[in-house]
């Protein structure tokens, strides 16, 4: 891809909106200067602020919205009361008319991902998205799905989880062939529910090209980075992801408390402070944002409390994932995986019964 990567941004999202969105789109701007803004917001609020950033302004395009979704608005309401209209919708609806590559949200996560499936719809054969995160480790990074878009899964489910997060894998990591785990309670093969232990046979004998099965992996293989992707469904991903996070801040609350028993203690912790912070945020797995996998079209969940760099960071991971075309990764892989797949069982009618 030769041209311009045109990213979609949901202006009105997140904590702080554009506040946030408009210094975040401007630092990767900076860095990646062939990129294409089209901005979705309420133009008496962006507009002027859009003004203080000459070159991001000259980069983009500005459509007013009058509806923003709100952060407390279920999946429900806001495709009631934002469908077609919010800054979110429309953002999302430049990707499926093309005039976007990829869109950028710091919305309401339940929303967004109810609007882009509406929207965008999943890419067959997938059934169910998922939200994959890139989690900081020993060795660096790993990427874990799904951290929360759905509740249980199945073993095809499962195999999906570990095409789509090895094809992005591939890109963020830049491997042929990443290491997958599937997430279990041991990593003996008789450990672990039916359906894990399913795909893990599944995985196993698909022997994959692109992507090298590792076997079962458990909790505590996550901080050690013990695989390059680790696959669990939605509900146990959910948990561990704000495990993490909750665990971040025990650490940063409990090195401050430690650091202000004395007065020499607290002159240390004066100079410390930054690198507490950075400790604190390099330990927290949404830093970068999170990438909605499974449907056709590139969406980006950057965090809600996001800071101008943290959002930069989601807009670089959008315009990695264009420029690396993660959809055309997954459907090969997706086509090398039809092996794998379980015919789906066929349902007899009442009627046949």
């Amino acid at each position: 891809m030769a041209s311009d990567v045109r990213i979609a941004l949901d202006a009105m999202g997140g904590d702080t909106g554009p506040s946030v969105v408009l210094p975040g789109a401007a630092i990767a701007l900076e860095r990646r200067p062939d990129t294409r803004y089209l901005l979705y917001g309420d133009e008496t609020m962006v507009g002027p602020m859009l003004a203080a950033y000459p070159a991001l302004a000259a980069r983009s395009r500005l459509f007013h919205t009058s509806v923003a979704v709100k952060m407390t608005d279920k999946p429900s309401q806001a495709l009631r009361t934002g469908r077609r209209v919010s800054s979110m919708w429309q953002a999302i609806e430049a990707v499926k008319t093309d005039a976007a590559d990829c869109v950028v949200s710091a919305g309401n996560t339940g929303a967004l991902m109810a609007m882009a499936k509406f929207c965008l719809h999943t890419m067959a054969p997938i059934e169910r998205p998922a939200i994959a995160a890139l989690w900081p480790t020993l060795r660096g990074e790993s990427i874990v799905l799904d951290v929360g878009a759905s509740i249980g899964g199945d073993e095809r489910h499962l195999v999906d989880l570990a095409v789509m997060g090895a094809a992005m894998a591939r890109i963020v990591f830049d491997i042929d062939s990443p290491t997958v785990g599937l997430l279990n309670v041991g990593v003996e093969e008789i450990k672990g529910v039916e359906e894990v232990k399913a795909a893990g046979r599944m995985l196993r004998e698909a022997n994959l090209p692109n992507m090298r099965y590792h076997g079962f992996v458990e909790g505590d293989d996550l901080g050690r980075g013990a695989v390059d992707v680790f696959v669990t469904e939605g509900f146990t991903g959910n948990i561990a992801l704000k495990t993490a996070e909750g665990t971040a801040r025990q650490l940063s609350r409990y090195l401050r408390d430690a650091m202000s028993h004395s007065i020499m203690s607290r002159i240390g912790f004066m100079f410390a402070r930054k690198a507490l912070e950075a400790l604190r945020e390099k330990m927290s797995p949404r830093a970068s944002g999170g990438v909605f996998l499974g449907l056709d079209g590139v969406v980006i969940k950057a965090h809600g409390g996001a800071d101008a760099e943290a959002y930069a960071g989601a807009i670089e991971l959008g315009y990695d994932m264009v420029r690396q075309e993660l959809l055309g990764k997954i459907r090969e892989m997706i086509a090398q995986a039809d092996g794998a797949r379980p015919s789906p069982a066929r349902s007899i009618s009442p009627a046949a019964q």
